[in-house]
């Protein structure tokens, strides 16, 4: 089936990107998370505005997504959680907590679809993330989970 892809999906592709995908990864996967619509005759119109909106939102230079890098991993990121008397998290630490306590602790503002999360966070302590900032550019964060 053929898509429009209208946010990043890792190793399928970026925003406005038209790819053919198996039927039901984009009936059951794609489409009613509105990561992707249909592509249509009519969507080619919609596939440049959503390059456009991308153009806008992402950093084009791997010298800017280096500023940013250095920027990121100067920042000492906190993130005060509920948490049990062993230290288990009531729940875990999603990539739109770590966006935020980035945010709060000075940082620049992240995307929460770029933050990478080897495996989700449920436990106090220090953990490190993966920020995709370019295709060539990565950064990786030092996070300090802490009860709250």
């Amino acid at each position: 089936m053929k898509i429009i892809l209208t946010h990043e999906v890792s190793g399928l592709g970026a925003a406005g990107d038209v790819v053919d995908v198996k039927d039901g990864y984009a009936r059951n996967y794609l489409i009613p998370r509105k990561f992707a619509i249909r592509w249509t005759k009519g969507g080619e119109k919609d596939v440049a505005q959503i390059r456009r909106a991308r153009k806008i939102h992402e950093i084009q230079t791997i010298e800017q997504a280096n500023q940013v890098k250095a920027q990121l991993e100067g920042v000492k990121v906190r993130l005060a959680v509920r948490s049990g008397d062993a230290g288990r998290l009531f729940g875990s630490v999603t990539p739109a907590d770590v966006a935020s306590a980035i945010k709060a602790s000075g940082g620049p503002e992240v995307d929460k679809r770029r933050i990478e999360l080897s495996a989700p966070i449920k436990t106090l302590g220090s953990h490190e993330t993966s920020v995709r900032l370019h295709p060539e550019v990565a950064a990786k964060v030092a996070i300090e989970v802490v009860s709250a």
